[in-house]
């Protein structure tokens, strides 16, 4: 099952997809990170590097 992000308190830094080893997430035109859900594999990297803590499991 992928992460869950919330689009609203995603502030678009990039943090996520920095960490993310399969390259799942990436910010989109609106500046928002977005997940692919069939590459995602719900390590969790992302959501302890998320400031805001946008992302979770």
């Amino acid at each position: 099952m992928p992460v869950k992000i919330d689009r609203d308190t995603c502030i678009g830094c990039g943090a996520c997809t920095d960490v993310c080893p399969t390259g799942s997430l990436a910010i989109d035109a609106e500046g928002k990170c977005v997940c692919t859900e069939d590459t995602c594999v719900d390590c969790g990297a992302c959501v302890g590097t998320c400031p805001t803590g946008a992302i979770s499991q």
